[in-house]
């Protein structure tokens, strides 16, 4: 009997027909199940039951960032590229992003970026503008440009919690950031 030749390049159909180039049949299934239950932010805890150890969990991670189907967002979060992204981008809110790079603690968006979702201001804003007590500089996420201003102290009675998408997240009230745009406007 001959030995027949492996097509390395063979579209997987794992799922009804549907074909997925270049993913593992093993990457299918865990895209499958973060999106099905809607985990598009995830840590390595939660897909750690499809795994028996921690450097085979870290190497299918490193393996999907290399294929560009994850975005790290901080030290221990990611983001799923849905299957569903045609160009292999899909991009949420860029206040969603924010709040899952500071894990929903400590932060607000302010600056430009509050003056312009309270409609103080007609200028749209290039970058992101987030103040909290851990990060500082700037930073390039999912094509969104996110300056963190580092603060000593978060004053609870500065921000509102608002909802997109379903996603929580704070920014400045109106109240402060029309004291902001003073600001900005004396100093001119």
């Amino acid at each position: 009997m001959k030995r027949q030749k492996i097509n390395q390049n063979k579209k997987i159909e794992p799922y009804g027909g549907v074909e997925i180039k270049g993913l593992s049949q093993k990457e299918v299934k865990i895209i499958a199940w973060l999106e099905f239950y809607q985990k598009y932010f995830f840590t390595s805890n939660d897909i750690e039951q499809f795994f028996i150890s921690k450097s085979i969990l870290y190497n299918f991670i490193k393996r999907l960032v290399k294929k560009k189907r994850i975005v790290k967002i901080n030290k221990n979060k990611y983001y799923l590229i849905p299957i569903k992204a045609k160009s292999g981008a899909w991009i949420p809110h860029e206040f969603i992003i924010v709040d899952e790079i500071c894990n929903s603690e400590e932060y607000y968006i302010g600056g430009w970026t509050a003056a312009n979702y309270w409609r103080l201001t007609s200028q749209v804003p290039f970058t992101i503008e987030a103040f909290t007590i851990n990060k500082q500089g700037k930073i390039n996420v999912l094509n969104t440009k996110i300056y963190f201003h580092r603060i000593r102290k978060i004053d609870k009675t500065k921000y509102v919690v608002r909802k997109i998408a379903d996603h929580e997240f704070k920014i400045l009230n109106k109240k402060e950031s029309k004291k902001w745009l003073k600001l900005r406007e004396l100093m001119v």
